[in-house]
């Protein structure tokens, strides 16, 4: 069977490299499935769960948004952020969820409002990959 090479990188590291079978991931417009072959495309990403078949295994990495770039065999994610599946901590996120709702809800606080929405929105992103993570254990 056919692979693509895909590379997940943020600003502090590169979290994944690797021969892949599948990537899907949060498109700016929906959810994206890459096969080997694909055609070119460049596009936003929003924060989700990068899933990476390979082997019969698959590999999740959160991403907080940022680009993806896609050739017949190449796949990259230039993420703002990423974290590997096992790396993601439920508390810590859930903690940011709380203080992302409290912050839109208390609206006198010196927070902005679209960062509390984003905020708000990777929180529940990472939460989602969690639950993503251990229904595949």
């Amino acid at each position: 069977m056919a692979t693509i090479m895909v590379d997940v990188v943020s600003a502090e590291e590169s979290v994944f490299s690797g021969e892949a079978d599948f990537v899907a991931l949060p498109g700016d417009q929906g959810e994206l499935g890459i096969l080997p072959g694909h055609t070119p495309l460049i596009t936003r990403i929003r924060p989700g769960a990068v899933r990476i078949q390979s082997n019969g295994k698959e590999e999740l990495i959160f991403v907080a948004g940022g680009i993806l770039e896609v050739q017949p065999k190449a796949v990259t994610v230039l993420a703002d952020t990423a974290i590997r599946g096992d790396d993601l901590d439920e508390a810590k996120a859930e903690e940011a969820r709380r203080k992302a709702e409290e912050a839109l809800v208390n609206r006198s606080t010196d927070i902005n409002y679209a960062a509390a929405q984003a905020e708000l929105s990777e929180a529940m992103a990472q939460l989602a990959a969690l639950r993503k993570l251990r229904g595949k254990k």
